[in-house]
C-alpha cells in the first residue's frame, strides 16, 4: 500500500473504524513517523515512512446537505462537492444509516429535497433508499473500479432495547439499554438476535443493482451479538450527572476501542488483499 490512500466516508461509525485501523497499523510499526491533520469534513492520518494515508471524510448521509437562508436542505439526489475529495482515493469505504433515523433536536435537516420539491419529512427508509441510490449512481459514474476498490460497511446495530436479548423478560432489569452488559449475546443458531435492521435490506438491494457493485462488508449480524462492546457511560464525553443516569446517557451505538471495529478491520483487510 506504499504511496496509497484509504478513505473512510460516512458517519461516526465510519470514524470508529478509521480510528481502529490507525491504531492497528501503528501497533505493528510503533517507531514510524506519523502525522495527524484534523479538519472538517476531512481528517487525515499519514504513516510518513510508508507514504500511506488513512483518511476520514465526514458525510453522514453521503448525499449533499446545504444551508439555504438558514435552513438545512438534505438533497437526496445530489452528491456534488462531497465527491471531489473521494475520487483520488485508492480504497474507499462508505457507510451511512444512523443519521437517517434521528428525530427532534438530533435531526440533521430542516427540509429534504426530492424531484425539485421540499419535504419537512418523509418515510425514512424511502429517503435512505433514494439517498443510497444517488450515491450508487455517483460511484458507477465517477469511480474507475480497475483503480479504486470500493467498500460499503453494513449497518452497525445499536443495543438500546434489552428485550432483544432477554427474550422479552423485563422483570429484574435495572436499565433500558446496554449499560452493565459484560458478555455477548449467546448464539442459539443462525437467527438474528433482536430485530434485523430494515436499513440493511435497503443497502443490500441498492448495492446489488450497481453496475460495479461495492464490496458489502456485512458486519451487521456479528456486531448484533456484541451488546457488551459499547462505551456505555464510559466514553469520556459525559459529565458526572450524565454518568449517574445511564438510562438516558449510555452510548449504545458506538464501539469501544480496542474492540469490535478491530474485527471489522480484520475482515476489511482480508477482503482487500485476498
Amino acid at each position: 500500500m506504499k504511496g496509497k490512500t484509504v478513505m473512510f466516508v460516512g458517519d461516526s461509525l465510519g470514524r470508529n473504524q478509521w480510528q481502529s485501523l490507525i491504531c492497528m497499523i501503528y501497533a505493528t510499526v510503533p517507531q514510524t513517523q506519523t502525522q495527524l491533520v484534523r479538519g472538517e469534513p476531512l481528517s487525515t492520518f499519514r504513516f510518513l515512512d510508508y507514504g500511506v494515508t488513512i483518511s476520514f471524510y465526514r458525510a453522514p448521509y453521503l448525499v449533499e446537505i446545504d444551508v439555504v437562508q438558514g435552513k438545512r436542505i438534505l438533497r437526496l439526489e445530489e452528491v456534488d462537492g462531497n465527491g471531489d475529495a473521494w475520487r483520488s482515493a485508492d480504497v474507499l469505504s462508505f457507510n451511512t444509516g444512523h443519521w437517517w433515523d434521528h428525530q427532534g433536536s438530533l435531526q440533521g435537516w430542516d427540509y429534504m429535497e426530492l424531484g425539485g420539491k421540499y419535504y419537512q419529512d418523509m418515510d425514512r427508509l424511502a429517503a435512505l433508499e433514494r439517498g443510497i441510490k444517488t450515491w450508487a449512481n455517483w460511484v458507477d459514474s465517477n469511480i474507475d473500479s480497475s483503480r479504486t476498490k470500493v467498500f460499503f460497511l453494513g449497518i452497525s446495530p445499536s443495543h438500546t432495547n434489552p428485550n432483544e436479548w432477554n427474550s422479552g423478560v423485563t422483570a429484574g432489569l435495572t436499565t433500558k439499554n446496554c449499560y452493565g452488559e459484560t458478555s455477548p449475546i449467546i448464539s442459539t443458531g443462525t437467527a438474528y438476535p433482536g430485530v434485523y435492521p430494515e436499513q440493511m435490506r435497503v443497502v443490500d438491494m441498492v448495492i446489488r443493482e450497481m453496475s460495479n457493485p461495492a464490496y458489502l462488508l456485512d458486519i451487521t449480524m456479528l456486531s448484533a451479538f456484541r451488546k457488551d462492546a459499547h462505551p456505555s457511560i464510559y466514553s469520556g464525553d459525559l459529565n458526572p450527572q450524565q454518568r449517574a443516569n445511564p438510562t438516558y446517557s449510555a452510548d449504545c451505538s458506538h464501539w469501544c476501542l480496542p474492540g469490535l471495529p478491530d474485527t471489522w478491520n480484520e475482515l476489511f483487510y482480508t477482503a482487500l488483499f485476498y
